[in-house]
């Protein structure tokens, strides 16, 4: 299944409306994993990724093409309303995990068997199937047509 939502750009919403979206659907109950493209939505709308777990009651990894750069993305945080709200979710997300080629922070279940159920998603390259598949329609819908980098 396929869900479409919104969520406040640089807002502190994202939890709230991911959770809304999977629980509100007729899809809920075939929800075994939740994958997010980074630990962002919406620009800097940072997910609780262990509150969205709890949520569900399912496991939630955001998955990320390269090792985060966390100071650099610390200052941009500063400069927000509520920095220190979204710095939090950023630190109870837990730490960085590296199985090659995935970089990942995991809630609800062991980083190993994150890395064992990103593999069993992803068919060739770097990026599981679900969230290559997330940017080909989400460009399409945003911009009338995919792009190059999914």
């Amino acid at each position: 299944g396929m869900l479409w939502g919104r969520t406040v750009k640089d807002g502190l919403d994202a939890t709230e409306a991911l959770a809304g979206m999977v629980l509100g659907s007729k899809f809920a109950d075939q929800v075994h994993l939740v994958l997010i493209d980074g630990l962002t939505v919406g620009g800097l709308n940072v997910v609780d990724l262990p509150a969205l777990a709890d949520a569900l009651g399912v496991p939630c990894a955001a998955v990320m093409r390269k090792p985060p750069a966390i100071a650099a993305f610390r200052r941009v945080v500063e400069r927000l309303p509520d920095a220190e709200v979204r710095w939090d979710r950023v630190v109870r997300a837990g730490p960085v995990h590296e199985r090659p080629p995935f970089w990942f922070q995991a809630a609800g279940a062991a980083p190993d068997d994150v890395a064992l159920a990103l593999q069993a998603v992803t068919d060739t390259g770097h990026v599981p199937e679900p969230l290559r598949l997330a940017h080909l329609i989400g460009a399409a819908v945003v911009g009338g047509a995919s792009s190059r980098r999914a």
